[in-house]
């Protein structure tokens, strides 16, 4: 039997490949009328290695917000919570051993924690740019920004750019760890028919 008490997920590398694969985020601001909640896609930025021991370690995201949005959470005036949701879905005690009876919900998630850095006008448009390019890449006719510069950037002036620089995070992989190997591999079976997602993250850890 393994064991993994915590379920904690603490490698940043991790963290990354998480945000990469789930990118759609919630973003949460404790504003001074009190909590805000917005939705709004990511992207991994690269850090540049200044010769920190640390720096590779650090996780830095960009994303953008609608006008007002920016003012709603009074975006660089305070700390942000950033969840990434990744898969996740019930699991049934019908699938365990006689006996025990406890269903739970199987999940990988992230809560990421930093002050934005608001973006400028030119930064912004890049950041829309590449979250255009990530997204379109490999459609059929996919689209760019670049096809009417001119009028994608007039549009842009609607939206606020936003860095945040990860200062700390709380990551969980909780995936059946704490079962026997049999009753995983039965959870794994039954997840997969409906969430291959799920299941391939719980083949990585068990």
């Amino acid at each position: 039997m393994r064991h993994t008490p915590h379920y904690l997920m603490t490698d940043p590398d991790e963290v990354r490949r998480l945000i990469q694969n789930n990118p759609w985020a919630t973003i949460v601001s404790p504003t001074s009328n009190g909590l805000v909640a917005s939705h709004y896609p990511v992207l991994l930025e690269d850090v540049p290695d200044e010769g920190d021991a640390d720096e590779g370690d650090t996780i830095s995201i960009v994303s953008h917000f609608g006008r007002p949005d920016e003012q709603l959470h009074e975006l660089g005036q305070h700390e942000v919570l950033v969840i990434i949701q990744g898969p996740h879905d019930y699991v049934s005690a019908s699938w365990y051993e006689p006996g025990d009876l406890v269903s739970t919900w199987n999940h990988v998630t992230a809560h990421l924690y930093g002050t934005p850095e608001i973006l400028s006008e030119e930064e912004n448009y890049a950041v829309l740019s590449r979250l255009t390019d990530h997204f379109e890449s490999g459609r059929p006719h996919g689209r760019s920004l670049s096809e009417d510069e001119a009028g994608t950037r007039r549009a842009a002036k609607g939206t606020v750019g936003l860095r945040v620089r990860v200062t700390r995070f709380d990551a969980r992989a909780k995936l059946s760890q704490n079962k026997p190997d049999a009753v995983q591999d039965r959870i794994v079976e039954e997840i997969g028919t409906t969430n291959t997602a799920l299941a391939e993250e719980m083949r990585r850890v068990l």
